[in-house]
């Protein structure tokens, strides 16, 4: 019995009900619980061992990640108006409720260490700001002679002092980041400079440039695959069912996001693009088999050509599908926790732009219609240029094999320089203010980035001997050599200046004490006359733990890597005297996280591989296919590779989702290319036949695919990010790979052994 056309709106209409209300219901949760995740400890898993010990040890010193305020006076800081500064900024960071007392160091709140005929006394450098040149220059004196302070708190041109305020990072919130800058701004005049920078501050950066970066470029987006959809589909309800479906795609995944308690990262800034550019591709998929079917029965009902669009589309259209969600949930493997959720939430996607495509769109066409517009003219054989280009690479399939592998030799080559970047200042602009600040904290004092070693004996006492402090000290003086180190901080430093001071301040004293006992009589007395709480952050009750503190002039992970070599050649002298060296720290941690990100990536290449390969077998039943099916993906990920080595463009939490793009999105043309010829060839008497009317038809159509797949992707260039620049044009280019490899050498590797043919048919 046929439905009357009535009855099939009313049931399109509930259809599209149900989604609206879905949509509406996602909507809510996104405005309701979406949030912006910016604590950059949040992005590593918690459980992991050096994690967990480096939280740990955290708590044992009190490390904490540093606000930094540079006031920069090019005239000098010891001048009564910048003292003052100083000193008022200090006692205010004081008294917010995101710092402890303890936590604000800077020239006001530092001890002073000095020897009298009395013994040893620990004072304030100032309490009231001096005022007379005297009194300044005595100021001044007491600074250059004390290393604890010169070039750690006050720079060595004298132009600029350091105030660091260490805070737990629940505390830092996008409201306080911007409490904080303008509160810091407000000290600046014509004679004094503010500078803001420290870990915290990179957060709140990315916390605030996240969302605008994606209100930015998601309309960029719509706009170019508009244009792009208008000149292939040459109709605009068509390019409005499309862009509707993988809108509706974007808030669902966000949705599901929000309603799950999972946080946007700022990889997950780029979803909307992700599944737009590559969710408009079902949408061409289905109209070009919907036009194929009108253009050929122009009297048929609508009903009649949706049913057949969808009986000819769903497998291949499925396969396409669940390989590429199966690219995105080999992502998985990461236990970086952006890196897997950007995993997830993005298959989610997919899949549901695959619904999309088979409920959405036939609903659309239903309720609104669909006029295929004007039927070309086909081509003859002769001028046809997908006729001509297939036959010219048959012609010269020798020279397409020679080609291919200069490709790959060059590749293998540049994948021994891929490298893998940690730093999370590299996602900002060279010429940001974010990134500019911290290049002038960097330059006038020793970095903005901390690396801990923690050093553990079972024995009490242990860090009271001299032997141990010198060695303590020698692993300071050899790794401060290197450029990126700036500046080192342990209990070896305070028992030197004690000592020296104690000696009427000659420089020849500026060691560790010789004895023992002169080692415990330095810190009896340091703990009679200063504060004993500032101790703790270098050394524990028992002296059995030890905490040095390496400040580093860069976050990247070549830097880390650089002063860990030097220090762990230390590391068998210390085992010699019975202790145990150890790491903490966001700078150690950011150096693991680099590590999790390449162990992810090869467990993500492996996994999908072996999934879309395998896939690719049980799609076409033959282990043949499924190994031609996957040479343009293999020829890619070399190539994308190659050319990052190349190029010097490192591994981040960013580039490490290519492979995974690359694969999943690319794989794609694979399937339809076989699926189509596989068809062709049943219904044609000889092989070229079908080539021929494969790349005629299908070829065109993945060219069309990589076309709207290309140009949304390279809408990341338009990004605040980057690293999202390099992404967008990196899978750009991987997809032109694959496109490119899927048409010349898949294709003549399918033509030249024979795929789909049984062994009677080649033998005739």
């Amino acid at each position: 019995m046929k439905r009357s056309p009535l009855i099939t709106k009313l049931y399109a209409g509930l259809v599209l009900l149900v989604i609206a209300a879905v949509t509406v219901f996602f909507l809510q949760q996104i405005r309701q619980k979406s949030r912006m995740e910016t604590n950059l400890d949040k992005y590593m898993p918690q459980n992991h061992p050096a994690f967990v010990y480096s939280d740990q040890a955290e708590e044992w010193f009190n490390i904490k990640d540093g606000i930094l305020i540079a006031i920069e006076n090019p005239d000098g800081i010891y001048n009564p108006v910048t003292l003052e500064k100083i000193k008022d900024i200090s006692r205010t960071l004081q008294k917010m409720p995101e710092f402890d007392d303890n936590d604000v160091t800077s020239l006001y709140t530092a001890d002073n260490i000095e020897g009298t005929e009395y013994g040893l006394e620990v004072n304030a450098f100032y309490t009231k700001v001096p005022k007379d040149p005297e009194a300044l220059e005595t100021l001044r004196k007491n600074v250059r002679e004390n290393d604890m302070i010169y070039g750690r708190l006050v720079s060595r041109d004298e132009s600029t002092a350091l105030i660091v305020a260490g805070m737990e990072s629940d505390y830092f919130t996008d409201e306080f980041y911007r409490e904080i800058l303008a509160f810091a701004e407000s000290y600046e005049d014509e004679e004094n400079s503010i500078y803001v920078a420290g870990r915290p501050i990179v957060e709140g950066t990315m916390g605030k440039l996240g969302p605008m970066d994606m209100k930015r470029m998601v309309p960029i987006v719509l706009v170019v695959i508009s244009l792009v959809l208008l000149l292939m589909l040459r109709s605009v309800r068509a390019t409005l069912a499309t862009l509707l479906a993988v809108f509706v795609s974007t808030i669902w995944a966000f949705g599901l996001m929000a309603a799950l308690g999972i946080p946007i990262y700022s990889v997950s800034t780029m979803i909307p693009v992700m599944l737009i550019a590559i969710g408009v591709a079902y949408g061409i998929y289905f109209y070009n088999h919907l036009k194929q079917y009108v253009e050929r029965h122009p009297q048929a009902q609508t009903l009649t050509s949706l049913k057949h669009t969808l009986n000819i589309l769903w497998k291949p259209l499925a396969m396409a599908a669940f390989t590429t969600m199966i690219g995105f949930i080999s992502l998985l493997t990461s236990e970086v926790y952006p890196i897997k959720y950007f995993g997830i939430f993005t298959a989610f996607g997919i899949f549901t732009a695959f619904l999309m495509a088979l409920i959405l769109l036939p609903v659309m066409v239903i309720l609104l219609g669909y006029h295929p517009g004007k039927k070309k003219e086909n081509t003859d054989s002769e001028h046809n240029p997908f006729i001509r280009f297939t036959n010219g690479l048959l012609a010269k399939k020798k020279a397409v094999y020679i080609v291919v592998l200069v490709i790959v030799a060059v590749s293998l080559f540049g994948i021994q320089r891929v490298w893998i970047n940690s730093s999370f200042l590299d996602k900002f602009e060279k010429d940001s203010e974010i990134v500019k600040t911290d290049t002038f904290v960097n330059s006038k004092f020793g970095g903005t980035s901390t690396l801990n070693v923690v050093l553990e004996s079972r024995d009490a006492d242990t860090f009271k001997k001299p032997e141990t402090l010198r060695l303590i000290d020698a692993l300071q003086a050899k790794t401060v050599k290197l450029d990126k180190v700036g500046n080192s901080f342990s209990l070896s430093d305070y028992l030197k200046r004690m000592n020296k001071v104690m000696n009427e301040d000659r420089d020849e004293f500026y060691v560790i004490p010789e004895t023992r006992n002169m080692v415990a009589q330095y810190l009896l007395l340091y703990e009679m006359s200063g504060d004993p709480e500032n101790l703790l952050k270098v050394t524990n009750y028992d002296y059995n733990k030890a905490n040095v503190t390496f400040q580093l002039k860069g976050d990247d992970s070549r830097t880390i890597n650089d002063a860990l070599a030097v220090i762990k050649t230390f590391e068998e002298d210390f085992q010699n005297l019975g202790i145990e060296m150890y790491f903490a720290g966001s700078g150690y941690k950011a150096l693991v996280f680099t590590d999790l990100i390449l162990e992810g990536q090869i467990k993500s290449i492996v996994m999908s591989l072996f999934l879309v390969l395998g896939l690719l077998i049980l799609m076409f039943r033959s282990i043949k296919a499924g190994l031609i099916g996957a040479t343009p993906i293999l020829i890619t990920l070399l190539i994308n590779f190659g050319f990052m080595g190349i190029l010097n463009i490192a591994l981040s939490t960013t580039t490490a989702l290519l492979s995974s793009i690359a694969m999943g999105v690319g794989i794609d043309y694979a399937i339809h290319f076989l699926q189509h010829y596989r068809m062709n060839l049943a219904s044609n008497p000889s092989k070229e036949t079908a080539l021929y009317a494969t790349m005629n038809q299908t070829g065109k159509a993945i060219l069309f695919n990589a076309v709207v797949v290309i140009s949304g992707f390279l809408v990341l260039l338009f990004s605040v990010f980057p690293p999202n620049r390099t992404l967008g044009a990196l899978v750009s280019m991987n997809m032109f790979s694959s496109l490119t490899g899927t048409l010349t050498i898949m294709m003549i590797l399918v033509y030249t052994r024979n795929l789909f043919i049984a062994k009677k048919e080649k033998n005739r």
